[in-house]
């Protein structure tokens, strides 16, 4: 396929995927692009009931010139202890090797992120130690997981909303304590006159 016309399907399809992204219904799984439209940002929070649910995962996708036909390059910002992430946030999952195919899209590629993180692949992990811990250990790969959500992946704190402050109404005066009468001094002065003889 000739290059610009591997271009301008490229470019089609990423118009295309940013409409599908703000048509679908993500939930709270974010996903846009940056001031490329070839790197695109996303988030991922915890599944609920799972050792992440605590966290906010951040996602970065790199898309190839010749996308869809080449599968996106994705990789975790947030370190998270998974036995398919390895430290510098590389992700093994099928479909971002092997198994990806142009039917796919940014949009499913993050419901699949999301799945990983309650259904983790121990037969093709990234970290096998981890693997073999959540295989022998759950309860530890577990609380370990549970420990890096909440030192790695937690929201930041919103901050608490002020309270407004309401001036106290001042009591209206009543007719008692209204302006005082004014006191008038009257100064009378007496002129005396002495006769000599």
């Amino acid at each position: 396929m000739a290059p610009a016309v591997s271009s301008s399907m490229t470019m089609k399809r990423i118009h295309r995927e940013i409409a599908d992204v703000a048509r679908e219904d993500l939930g709270p799984i974010t996903l846009a692009p940056t001031d490329s439209l070839f790197v695109w940002k996303g988030s991922i929070p915890g599944p609920a009931g799972s050792p992440y649910e605590s966290g906010i995962f951040g996602v970065d996708v790199t898309l190839a010139t010749d996308y869809p036909f080449s599968a996106p390059k994705v990789t975790f910002s947030t370190r998270i202890y998974h036995m398919n992430v390895s430290e510098r946030g590389q992700i093994c999952m099928d479909i971002l090797k092997n198994n990806w195919s142009p039917a796919l899209s940014l949009f499913k590629v993050m419901l699949s992120l999301s799945s990983l993180l309650t259904d983790p692949n121990p037969q093709d992990p990234l970290v096998p130690s981890i693997a073999t811990e959540f295989v022998r250990n759950r309860a530890q790969h577990d609380k370990t997981a549970r420990q890096w959500a909440e030192l790695y992946a937690k929201p930041p704190a919103q901050p608490p909303v002020p309270k407004a402050v309401f001036a106290p109404k001042s009591a209206p005066a009543s007719a008692s304590s209204s302006t005082a009468p004014a006191t008038t001094t009257t100064t009378t002065t007496t002129t005396t006159t002495t006769t000599t003889t």
